[in-house]
C-alpha cells in the first residue's frame, strides 16, 4: 500500500472538530457543576439567614471575589491543559496573584490585631468543618470537569487533573460563601485555600488514571 493510500484510508470518515469544542464542554461542565453544588449546599447546609444584609457589605463581595478570581485562573489553566502543547504560564501567574494578595492581607490583619485575638481570626468558629464542606461541594464540578477533559486531548494528566480539582474547589468555595458565616481574611486565606487544595490533590492523583487517552 502506498503512503498516500494509507493516509487516505486513515482520513476516511473523519469529521471535523467544532472550533469551540473546548469552550462548549467546559461551559456545560461548569453549569452542571455549579447547579449540582448549589443544590447540594441548600440540601445539606442551607443559606445564610442574613444574606440580604450581606449583599450590601463590601467585605462580603471581597469574600466572593477571591474564589471567583481563582476559578477564572484555574479555568484558563484547565482549558489550556486540555490541548497538547498549550502554554499555561499566564494562567499560573494569574492564579498566584489572588493567593498572594489574600495571604498578604491576612498577614496585615493578624499583625494589626491584638495578640489575644489573632488565633481566633484564623480559626473562626467553623475551621473544623470548613475544608470538608468545601470538598463535599466540589464533587459535582469535579466529576463534570473531568468529563469535559476526558473528551479532549490532555497530554499532562497530572497537571490537568490538578487543574480540574482546583477549578472544582474554587467553584465550591464560591457556592459555600452563601452559607459560611466567617468574615475574616485570615480565615479565608487558610481554610478556603485548604478546601481548594483537597480536590486539587485528588485531581492530580486521579489525572493519570482517568485522563489517559
Amino acid at each position: 500500500m502506498k503512503t498516500s493510500e494509507f493516509v487516505s484510508m486513515l482520513a476516511t470518515g473523519i469529521a471535523p472538530t467544532h472550533p469551540r469544542v473546548i469552550a462548549r464542554r467546559f461551559a456545560t461542565a461548569l453549569f452542571l457543576g455549579l447547579s449540582g453544588a448549589a443544590c447540594l449546599m441548600v440540601a445539606l447546609y442551607g443559606v445564610r439567614g442574613d444574606m440580604p444584609q450581606m449583599l450590601t457589605t463590601p467585605l462580603f463581595w471581597l469574600k466572593v471575589a477571591f474564589p471567583l478570581v481563582v476559578a477564572g485562573a484555574s479555568l484558563f489553566i484547565a482549558t489550556r491543559l486540555s490541548r497538547p502543547g498549550a502554554d499555561t504560564a499566564f494562567g499560573w501567574i494569574a492564579l498566584a496573584i489572588p493567593l498572594v494578595l489574600i495571604w498578604m492581607a491576612a498577614l496585615i490583619v493578624i499583625i494589626a490585631a491584638p495578640s489575644a485575638l489573632r488565633l481566633q481570626l484564623v480559626l473562626g468558629s467553623t475551621w473544623q468543618v470548613c475544608t470538608i464542606n468545601i470538598a463535599i461541594l466540589s464533587a459535582p464540578t469535579f466529576v463534570a470537569v473531568f468529563w469535559a477533559m476526558k473528551g479532549l486531548a490532555p497530554t499532562r494528566p497530572v497537571l490537568a487533573g490538578a487543574a480540574a480539582g482546583l477549578l472544582s474547589g474554587a467553584q465550591a468555595v464560591l457556592v459555600y460563601t452563601l452559607y459560611c458565616v466567617e468574615m475574616t481574611v485570615p480565615f479565608w486565606g487558610v481554610w478556603y485555600v485548604l478546601g481548594m487544595m483537597a480536590p486539587t490533590i485528588v485531581g492530580g492523583i486521579l489525572g493519570p488514571r482517568v485522563l489517559r487517552w
